[in-house]
């Protein structure tokens, strides 16, 4: 990605967008001066691309990829959707910081819900399936999977021992559910571009990227896959149905 980046920049465009971290992190490697705008990037502040989300004071802004906050709302819907579960296994990657976030902000809801919480790492693909392995030893689990790059590279693996180990999980996005997941709470992606496309206009109106503060989710989106749900002999209650933005049959 570094040469690509440097090939980008060389041509000296007017604005750059960029998609996720790993684009933005070599453009901002190759300028500190051309305007990038971004979307869909989990932790601009702790990654460095940015000061602060208010006032960026740099040359990149734009928009993040979810609040961590939000992944709390994970254990509360996974908890929903399995009342017997006292377990809870969460997918992410100890090397980012958002990762530890996440895994922070469901650790500060599951005493509440009275659900265990464990972290499973998701960094490398022959780490996954013996760490979910060895959780589904034990009764009444379920996965989370928060938002993450090595999550979502893995999601087909992860969504595979879930649905053999017959654990409900829950996902940060549509596409994991569309994949074969079984529900889904979390940011629109698209909607990120959306309202990148706006920063862009902006910039090139005269904007500086430094005075454009970094913005979080404003759409969420639940999504249920019922295939799932059958397979794993679950029965997604009625009230969590009526309130998903899409069903999958």
């Amino acid at each position: 990605m570094r040469k690509e980046a440097e090939e980008l920049v060389a041509s000296a465009p007017d604005v750059i967008l960029a998609s996720g971290t790993t684009s933005l992190r070599p453009l901002l490697q190759a300028t500190r001066t051309l305007p990038v705008v971004f979307a869909n990037v989990a932790d601009p502040v702790g990654a460095g691309f940015v000061a602060s989300l208010a006032k960026p004071g740099g040359n990149a802004t734009g928009f993040t990829a979810f609040e961590f906050g939000s992944a709390g709302k994970l254990l509360e819907l996974l908890k929903e959707i399995a009342p017997g579960l006292t377990r809870a296994g969460v997918v992410r990657d100890p090397m980012q910081s958002s990762g530890t976030n996440q895994f922070a902000a469901i650790q500060a809801v599951a005493p509440f819900l009275k659900v265990e919480v464990r972290p499973l790492d998701a960094r490398e693909a022959s780490q996954i399936e013996p760490e979910i392995d060895a959780f589904a030893h034990d009764p009444n689990g379920g996965l989370i999977v928060v938002a993450g790059g090595q999550a979502a590279v893995h999601r087909a693996l992860i969504a595979a021992a879930a649905a053999r180990h017959r654990l409900p999980a829950v996902y940060p996005f549509r596409y994991y559910v569309a994949s074969g997941g079984l529900i889904s709470y979390g940011p629109d992606n698209i909607d990120s571009f959306r309202r990148a496309a706006g920063y862009v206009d902006r910039v090139l109106k005269g904007a500086n990227a430094a005075d454009l503060p970094v913005q979080e989710p404003v759409k969420h989106e639940l999504v249920i896959n019922l295939k799932a749900a059958r397979a794993l002999g679950l029965e997604v209650p009625a009230s969590v149905v009526a309130r998903a933005d899409e069903v999958i049959e």
